[in-house]
Formats: C-alpha cells, structure tokens, sequence
C-alpha cells in the first residue's frame, strides 16, 4: 500500500457522488493506499468517489460496477472504521457480481461530523435512507443485499426490526453485529460517572484480529478517530433498549460471529437475534474475533464459502 494519502487534501475536491467524474490524482492515492484500486485488479470494474448530504452532514460515499452487475451490495462499516477497511469484502462482492455501495459514517473516514461520536442512533438511520435513495438514483442493479459489520450491523438491525424494508433488499449479512458491547454494565456505569466531567475519554486500540499486518495498519491509518465521545455512548446505552424490545422480524439475515470476540457480547447477542428473527442462519467461526472483514485468510475463506453458498 502506498504511504502518500492525504485525506486533508482530498475531501475539498470531491464532488456529488451522482455527478462524480474523472478520477483525480488525490482519488487515485486514496484508492492505493486502502488497496481499493479494484478496477485494476478487476478489469472492467468502475469505481467512483464522492457525497450526498444528510441533514448536518456531508457524507462521503463510493460506487463500484462490474461489467454486468447482477446484484448491489449496500455496505455499513464499524465503529472506527470507514469504507477503506473492507477491501475484501468488496474485491469478494465484485467476484460475485455485485455492484457495490458504501458510505463513510457521520464522525468517520472522510465524512463530515465530530470523530467517532453521534448525538442519537437516529441520525445512523437517516444516513442509511441516504445511502438507499443514492442507489435509487445511480439505479443500481437489483435485489439490494445489506452488509454491516458491527455498528454498521446494528444500524441494519434497527432498520430491519423499526423500519419498513424497502421491496428492492434482499439478503442482510452481519458479521459481529452489535446489541451489546462487551462487559456493558461497567460501561455504563463508567459513562454515567464521566459523563458530567469529560466529553472523551481516550481510544484504547484492541487486538481485534487474527492479522497482524491489519493490526499494525490501523495504528497508522491516518483516517482512525483517537477518542471514544461520550455522546457516542450516550446514544447507544438509549439505543439498546429500544432494539432489545423491538417486535419480532420475518426476515431471515445471515450472521457471522466469531467465538473469540471480546469487542461485543455475542452470547446475549445471539440470543436476541434469534428471537428477533424468523431461522436466523448462523455461522459459527471458532477462534475469529471481532473484525471479521479483516480476519485471517483462511477464516475469510469459511464465511465467504458460507455466504457464496445462499446468495449464488
């Protein structure tokens, strides 16, 4: 991956991402450094870069079109993260003949907002109605299959469970998807005691992976926020009782979880999805922790298999 990104000199020369255009230099480092130049390792593959607005926030999102696309895949990263991280998923998305469709979060990647931080989970859910009505406009192929690792799996959780899915969205994919953190009652305890005194406390980097090569990234990516806001916790401690008394959902998504995640609660997760959802399919991945789209190889391998299997 090359070492000249940016991000300070990229964000004042995108343009509207249905009216994006040639790809200009500062697009093309972004793209090398991530490893998200796919149309030159996947000839015929496009890719375009750029925002829409949401409310306060001017939303940073990418497109990528195989030759024949035969299906979307609307992709939502984690926490911390932001769309330069999931270069797997989207290389495997395109070898499936996927048109993709991500967008950096509020407070993330090269969107708009306070680092890392959001004042109401309803705000995520606002951001996703953008990102839906961008595929509508590029007229991306149909169904819309839903991805979301994490943070991006709670806000596809909330949609599904509190929303009315829209008749284009077909599968939903959620690897590690987030109802609770781990160790959540200490959280929220610490959060109530800080919360009068301080607005951040600072990120403790985890190991969250089986890769040490993407462990060492991320401490140098310079797109990861350092801070863990308050408010951010506030949101989610106001979010997981709405989710955990939300009525019960026909849809059937795909789960991936790792038995070695120490990020969210995955027992008491699991245990709410399958009384949320109608036959969950469940895939078991012993030994993979919490950032499953950065995993090693061969655990990459397992859920990819499993995924290619029901969406083929």
């Amino acid at each position: 991956m090359s070492e000249s990104f940016h991000p300070e000199l990229l964000r004042p020369l995108l343009q509207p991402l249905a009216a994006a255009g040639d790809e200009l230099p500062q697009i093309q480092a972004y793209r090398r450094y991530y490893g998200l130049d796919l149309g030159e390792q996947r000839p015929g593959v496009q890719g375009r870069l750029g925002w829409f607005n949401v409310g306060p926030y001017r939303i940073v999102a990418q497109v990528w079109w195989p030759e024949r696309p035969r299906a979307t895949l609307l992709l939502l990263h984690g926490y911390y993260d932001h769309m330069g991280l999931y270069r797997h998923v989207l290389d495997w998305a395109l070898g499936m003949g996927f048109a993709v469709l991500s967008c950096d979060l509020p407070g993330h990647g090269l969107s708009s907002g306070a680092p890392a931080s959001i004042d109401d989970f309803a705000e995520y859910q606002a951001v996703f109605q953008g990102l839906l009505a961008e595929a509508a406009t590029l007229d991306l192929p149909r169904p819309w299959h839903l991805f979301g690792q994490s943070t991006g799996g709670a806000i596809l959780l909330d949609y599904l469970l509190t929303g009315a899915p829209r008749p284009e969205v077909g599968e939903t994919i959620l690897f590690a998807p987030l109802v609770r953190p781990r160790s959540w009652t200490l959280s929220k305890l610490s959060y109530q005691a800080l919360r009068p005194f301080v607005a951040s406390i600072p990120r403790r980097f985890t190991d969250n992976s089986g890769d040490p090569a993407f462990l060492d990234f991320i401490q140098r990516d310079p797109l990861q926020a350092r801070i863990l806001p308050t408010a951010w916790v506030g949101a989610l401690a106001r979010w997981i009782p709405r989710i955990e008394r939300a009525a019960r959902s026909e849809r059937s998504p795909l789960i991936i979880q790792g038995d070695a995640d120490l990020t969210v609660d995955w027992r008491h997760n699991l245990e709410v999805l399958q009384g949320k959802f109608r036959d969950p399919q469940l895939l078991m991945l012993p030994d993979a922790r919490h950032h499953l789209a950065n995993e090693r190889e061969a655990l990459r391998e397992r859920y990819f298999a499993f995924l290619r299997e029901r969406l083929e």
